[in-house]
């Protein structure tokens, strides 16, 4: 089987390692209350057999019932704290929990939940849940899906070959807890691995906004991939249009 990264859009991204299938944050719907889908998804035929969907938070944008269940109630769910209780009211039956500096296994790889700098709550008056990311640990590739955070200094102890860094949102602005094309470049120069992949750009925007073809849909990888070049010349940045793959073998081969 191909190594292989694909960026569905928004936070979710399909990571093939050694034979390993691995989905992060699945957002597989159109509508999403006042969110919209900007391009159609592509065909779902390859989101089967996944051994596990990995989870960094319980914001409805990365937590997302519907889009689980299309995904089926017996695949392999690992979250943070939290995430078992909420999900086998819905009927998952296979949801494991891991915090900051936990590992587990997947197959040959090994996830260990890392720190993100990014406030949880299911809703505005709701308790406030762990968020994290992961380091996705192969035998020749190591792998950081950052989920949501904002800049940190303790990214610089992280030593993945390949990072997928959140660089915008799906609005004009961002809240608290974010990166932006800025913060995510100081990122890399941080973390300095062989290449970075933005995501968190692209996919969705709020009602109304796809007549419009606005700069945040489209700016952000660019403005990312320049300040990238300026701040950490040594990262490759690969810039994947939502729906589009990359074979590692390209980059780590």
């Amino acid at each position: 089987m191909t190594d292989r990264i694909t960026y569905i859009g928004h936070a979710t991204v399909l990571i093939e390692l050694e034979g390993v299938r691995l989905l992060t944050d699945p957002l597989l719907r159109h509508r999403v209350a006042h969110l919209r889908r900007r391009r159609p998804y592509p065909t779902f035929d390859h989101l089967t057999l996944l051994d596990a969907i990995l989870l960094s938070h319980h914001h409805r944008d990365h937590l997302d019932i519907p889009s689980l269940k299309k995904l089926g109630r017996d695949v392999r769910i690992i979250g943070p704290s939290g995430t078992a209780v909420m999900l086998q009211d819905y009927g998952f039956t296979q949801v494991e929990e891991i915090s900051v500096g936990q590992k587990t296994a997947v197959g040959p790889l090994t996830i260990e939940a890392v720190f993100a700098d990014h406030a949880s709550q299911r809703t505005p008056m709701g308790v406030k849940t762990e968020c994290v990311g992961f380091m996705v640990y192969g035998r020749a590739t190591s792998i950081y899906f950052a989920g949501d955070t904002n800049l940190y200094p303790e990214m610089a102890a992280l030593h993945p070959d390949i990072v997928l860094l959140p660089v915008w949102g799906w609005g004009p602005t961002l809240g608290d807890g974010h990166m932006d094309p800025e913060t995510a470049a100081k990122a890399c120069a941080l973390i300095q691995p062989k290449m970075a992949i933005p995501i968190h750009w692209g996919a969705f925007h709020p009602i109304g906004f796809g007549w419009l073809n606005p700069v945040f849909l489209t700016l952000p990888p660019i403005t990312f991939a320049d300040r990238t070049t300026a701040l950490a010349p040594n990262v490759l940045v690969q810039v994947l249009p939502p729906g589009n793959s990359l074979e590692l073998d390209q980059v780590t081969g």
